[in-house]
Protein backbone atom coordinates (compact mmCIF):
# COMPACT_ATOMS: atom_id res chain seq x y z
CA UNK A 1 0.00 0.00 0.00
CA UNK A 2 0.90 3.64 -0.66
CA UNK A 3 2.84 4.79 2.21
CA UNK A 4 1.08 8.29 1.92
CA UNK A 5 -2.29 6.61 1.44
CA UNK A 6 -1.69 4.49 4.59
CA UNK A 7 -0.90 7.29 6.30
CA UNK A 8 -3.88 9.51 5.73
CA UNK A 9 -6.00 6.36 5.84
CA UNK A 10 -9.02 5.97 7.92
CA UNK A 11 -11.44 3.19 9.16
CA UNK A 12 -14.41 5.64 9.71
CA UNK A 13 -15.94 2.82 12.62
CA UNK A 14 -16.89 4.73 15.70
CA UNK A 15 -15.30 2.77 18.44
CA UNK A 16 -17.32 1.60 21.29
CA UNK A 17 -15.41 0.21 24.71
CA UNK A 18 -16.87 -2.98 24.91
CA UNK A 19 -15.97 -5.98 27.05
CA UNK A 20 -18.54 -8.30 25.90
CA UNK A 21 -19.24 -9.31 30.17
CA UNK A 22 -16.43 -9.98 30.83
CA UNK A 23 -15.41 -7.88 33.42
CA UNK A 24 -19.16 -8.75 34.96
CA UNK A 25 -18.31 -12.18 34.61
CA UNK A 26 -15.56 -11.40 37.11
CA UNK A 27 -12.51 -11.95 34.91
CA UNK A 28 -9.73 -9.59 35.44
CA UNK A 29 -6.66 -8.42 33.25
CA UNK A 30 -6.40 -8.49 29.52
CA UNK A 31 -6.55 -12.15 27.34
CA UNK A 32 -6.42 -13.34 24.05
CA UNK A 33 -10.59 -14.34 24.60
CA UNK A 34 -12.09 -11.59 21.53
CA UNK A 35 -13.69 -15.07 20.50
CA UNK A 36 -15.68 -14.97 23.67
CA UNK A 37 -16.00 -11.66 24.29
CA UNK A 38 -17.47 -11.17 19.83
CA UNK A 39 -19.85 -13.72 20.62
CA UNK A 40 -20.96 -12.20 23.63
CA UNK A 41 -21.66 -9.00 22.47
CA UNK A 42 -23.83 -10.09 19.29
CA UNK A 43 -25.50 -12.65 20.97
CA UNK A 44 -27.20 -11.69 24.73
CA UNK A 45 -25.64 -14.66 25.74
CA UNK A 46 -23.65 -14.40 28.80
CA UNK A 47 -20.08 -13.48 28.59
CA UNK A 48 -19.49 -17.07 31.02
CA UNK A 49 -21.80 -19.49 29.04
CA UNK A 50 -19.62 -18.63 25.90
CA UNK A 51 -16.52 -18.91 27.93
CA UNK A 52 -17.66 -22.84 29.16
CA UNK A 53 -19.04 -23.47 25.71
CA UNK A 54 -15.93 -23.22 23.53
CA UNK A 55 -14.15 -24.32 26.86
CA UNK A 56 -15.53 -27.71 26.16
CA UNK A 57 -15.76 -27.31 22.48
CA UNK A 58 -11.84 -26.93 22.42
CA UNK A 59 -11.51 -30.08 24.50
CA UNK A 60 -13.52 -31.90 22.96
CA UNK A 61 -11.94 -31.06 19.60
CA UNK A 62 -8.51 -31.61 21.26
CA UNK A 63 -9.28 -35.08 22.26
CA UNK A 64 -11.97 -36.56 19.41
CA UNK A 65 -10.71 -35.03 16.57
CA UNK A 66 -7.71 -37.25 14.49
CA UNK A 67 -6.47 -34.23 12.52
CA UNK A 68 -2.46 -33.19 12.87
CA UNK A 69 -3.82 -29.89 14.37
CA UNK A 70 -5.71 -31.39 17.54
CA UNK A 71 -3.01 -33.85 18.05
CA UNK A 72 -0.55 -31.65 18.28
CA UNK A 73 -2.66 -28.67 20.69
CA UNK A 74 -1.87 -28.95 24.40
CA UNK A 75 -4.47 -29.45 27.68
CA UNK A 76 -3.55 -25.87 28.57
CA UNK A 77 -4.94 -24.57 25.78
CA UNK A 78 -8.37 -25.54 25.96
CA UNK A 79 -9.11 -22.55 27.49
CA UNK A 80 -10.88 -19.70 25.22
CA UNK A 81 -8.88 -17.14 26.89
CA UNK A 82 -5.82 -18.33 24.92
CA UNK A 83 -7.78 -18.05 21.31
CA UNK A 84 -10.14 -20.37 19.70
CA UNK A 85 -9.79 -22.36 16.92
CA UNK A 86 -11.41 -21.11 13.96
CA UNK A 87 -12.54 -24.40 13.28
CA UNK A 88 -14.54 -24.65 16.54
CA UNK A 89 -15.55 -21.02 15.99
CA UNK A 90 -17.24 -21.66 12.85
CA UNK A 91 -19.34 -24.20 14.41
CA UNK A 92 -20.14 -22.62 17.07
CA UNK A 93 -21.23 -19.62 15.08
CA UNK A 94 -23.40 -22.48 13.11
CA UNK A 95 -25.11 -23.71 15.33
CA UNK A 96 -26.33 -20.32 16.63
CA UNK A 97 -27.19 -19.75 13.57
CA UNK A 98 -24.84 -17.07 11.98
CA UNK A 99 -23.87 -17.38 8.12
CA UNK A 100 -19.51 -17.06 7.13
CA UNK A 101 -19.43 -14.65 3.77
CA UNK A 102 -15.24 -14.58 2.72
CA UNK A 103 -13.59 -11.62 1.56
CA UNK A 104 -10.39 -13.03 0.96
CA UNK A 105 -9.35 -15.46 -1.35
CA UNK A 106 -5.83 -17.45 -2.20
CA UNK A 107 -3.94 -15.31 -4.47
CA UNK A 108 -6.32 -12.74 -4.45
CA UNK A 109 -4.77 -10.47 -1.30
CA UNK A 110 -6.90 -7.97 0.52
CA UNK A 111 -9.96 -6.56 -1.10
CA UNK A 112 -12.07 -5.58 2.09
CA UNK A 113 -10.39 -3.92 5.09
CA UNK A 114 -12.29 -2.39 8.56
CA UNK A 115 -13.72 0.49 7.52
CA UNK A 116 -16.96 1.56 7.62
CA UNK A 117 -17.56 1.92 3.55
CA UNK A 118 -16.19 -1.79 2.86
CA UNK A 119 -18.60 -3.19 5.27
CA UNK A 120 -21.89 -4.30 4.69
CA UNK A 121 -24.74 -2.46 7.03
CA UNK A 122 -26.23 -4.75 10.62
CA UNK A 123 -24.59 -6.95 12.97
CA UNK A 124 -21.12 -8.47 12.16
CA UNK A 125 -18.55 -10.68 13.60
CA UNK A 126 -15.50 -9.53 11.49
CA UNK A 127 -12.62 -12.29 11.20
CA UNK A 128 -9.57 -10.38 10.90
CA UNK A 129 -5.29 -11.18 11.41
CA UNK A 130 -5.36 -13.01 14.67
CA UNK A 131 -8.27 -10.82 16.05
CA UNK A 132 -12.26 -11.39 15.73
CA UNK A 133 -14.19 -8.26 16.31
CA UNK A 134 -18.21 -6.93 16.24
CA UNK A 135 -19.36 -3.88 13.50
CA UNK A 136 -22.59 -2.73 14.29
CA UNK A 137 -23.69 -0.60 11.57
CA UNK A 138 -20.46 1.21 11.61
CA UNK A 139 -19.74 1.25 15.35
CA UNK A 140 -16.62 -1.35 16.28
CA UNK A 141 -17.63 -2.60 19.33
CA UNK A 142 -13.94 -3.87 21.10
CA UNK A 143 -11.90 -3.31 23.68
CA UNK A 144 -9.77 -1.15 21.92
CA UNK A 145 -9.58 0.28 18.12
CA UNK A 146 -8.17 -2.74 16.59
CA UNK A 147 -8.52 -1.22 12.53
CA UNK A 148 -5.12 0.00 12.01
CA UNK A 149 -6.70 3.37 11.19
CA UNK A 150 -8.67 1.53 8.05
CA UNK A 151 -5.23 -0.53 6.86
CA UNK A 152 -6.52 -4.08 8.74
CA UNK A 153 -7.48 -6.63 6.35
CA UNK A 154 -11.04 -8.45 6.67
CA UNK A 155 -11.03 -12.42 5.62
CA UNK A 156 -14.27 -12.40 6.31
CA UNK A 157 -17.48 -11.67 8.45
CA UNK A 158 -20.38 -13.70 10.18
CA UNK A 159 -24.21 -12.01 9.81
CA UNK A 160 -26.99 -13.77 11.35
CA UNK A 161 -29.68 -14.29 8.86
CA UNK A 162 -33.19 -12.41 9.50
Amino acid sequence: MNFFKKLFSSSNLVLQIDDGGRAAAGYKGKAGDCVVRSIAIVSGLSYQKIYDDLYKANEEFRTSSRTKLARNLKKKNDSPRSGTHRVIVRKYLEKLGWRWTPTMFIGQGCKVHLKKDELPAGTLIVSCSKHITVVKDGVLHDTYDCSRRGTRCVYGYWTKPN
